[in-house]
């Protein structure tokens, strides 16, 4: 029996989640709006139940990743976003479409956070690389995903969650066959009775830094996708050209996880790519205030897509070494969870501002937060990093 879990198949699993999730979210907001002729605000309420459920299934994942086989946990969050997406393809009016959509929601966070999870297990390499390689093979999954969806929508989502469908299924085969990985268990009923894992101060500051300043990022990132369409396409940019952007936010995504992946092994200071990788988000958005032409955007997107590769995977591969085995999926999961509730919350945000003021209120906001974040990530690293304790 296999005990020791391989990257490739933790990458193959994260890519054929990826390609299945990227057929679902493009297409939500067209389709209730078009096809199922609900309102904006309905829309939106729609979308945040569907990352409220996300949320918790992350966080639940995590807290049992820790106690439970987690072979057991991938299969029972497979079946079920399974039979939730074939519900789908027969039943996707309204308001039966919304509800499934919730389920789908809460199982791909559960499902996101198992990966991430796993990835902890990996023996031999370096965590930075392990995390970078699953991010790569999560955007090489968007690629191909969003590159085609457009190709099949033709007023009905029903082809889409048969595709996810059939690629959730290989995905479970790939878990029953690979999977099955070798826990470190306590050996004794003492140490079994253990309520808790006592972390050093240091540790558990930095970390929940990272959580709360993942919400907050990701609050400004989520503009891009949903206000900035507004937007662009307001600025008389067709919306193929806008969904270009996002096909070449994946694939240099997928460029650079190379690169990353080489440089992992030879950067010293873990949190240098944190650093680096947020500044160039909040960059991303001060290029947006003088933005009118189509070059404009790109160079933008450019720059957010620099950032986010280097910083986004970096993270949880840092609360990777600040957490002991016992907590590792715990962790992972609230890495999952506010990243979650930043992207559930980032509409909502940016429409308040843009109603109240002006988009480019808007840019200037986002610009500041992630400023703000990035010198707070500083600080607490640098008075509390000397105090840190680092598992492997």
């Amino acid at each position: 029996m296999q005990h020791s879990l391989k990257l490739r198949w933790l990458i193959v699993g994260a890519f054929l989640s990826s390609i299945g999730t990227s057929f679902i979210w493009p297409l939500t907001t067209i389709y209730l709006h078009n096809e199922l002729h609900q309102t904006l605000t309905t829309i939106g309420v729609v979308l945040l139940m569907y990352s409220g459920t996300n949320v918790v299934g992350s966080y639940l994942s995590g807290i049992l990743f820790d106690k439970t086989n987690p072979q057991i946990l991938m299969t029972i969050g497979l079946l079920i976003d399974i039979a939730a997406m074939v519900s789908l393809v027969f039943l996707n009016g309204w308001p039966v479409y919304p509800l499934l959509l919730a389920v789908v929601g809460f199982f791909n966070g559960w499902l996101t956070t198992l990966v991430n999870s796993l990835g902890t297990l990996i023996r031999g390499r370096d965590g930075r690389y392990v995390f970078n390689m699953i991010y790569f093979a999560i955007n090489l999954g968007i690629v191909l995903g969003t590159s085609v969806v457009g190709f099949m929508y033709h007023g009905s989502v029903a082809p889409m969650f048969i595709v996810t469908s059939c690629l959730y299924v290989v995905f479970l085969f790939v878990v029953l066959r690979f999977y099955r990985v070798k826990r470190q268990a306590p050996k004794t009923k003492m140490e079994k009775k253990t309520p808790t894992i006592k972390l050093p101060r240091a540790n558990l500051t930095i970390m929940w830094t990272f959580f709360i300043s993942l919400g907050v990022i990701w609050i400004m990132y989520e503009q891009w996708v949903s206000n900035m369409s507004v937007y662009i396409t307001g600025q008389g940019i067709s919306m193929p050209l806008y969904s270009l952007l996002w096909t070449m936010n994946a694939a240099l995504i997928v460029a650079l996880q190379v690169l990353m992946g080489w440089l992992s092994h030879r950067i010293k200071n873990i949190y240098l790519p944190v650093y680096i990788g947020i500044c160039f988000c909040a960059a991303s958005f001060i290029v947006l205030l003088w933005a009118h032409r189509y070059v404009d955007f790109v160079i933008a997107m450019i720059i957010l897509t620099v950032g986010e590769a280097t910083a986004f995977p970096t993270i949880p591969a840092i609360v990777n070494d600040l957490s002991p085995v016992e907590v590792k999926g715990k962790y992972q999961g609230l890495t999952n969870a506010f990243s979650s509730a930043g992207k559930a919350l980032g509409p909502l945000f940016g429409g308040l501002i843009i109603e109240s003021i002006s988009y480019h209120a808007l840019f200037g906001v986002c610009a500041a937060a992630i400023i703000i974040v990035d010198l707070t990530i500083f600080i607490v690293v640098r008075f509390k990093h000397r105090q840190t304790e680092y598992y492997k």
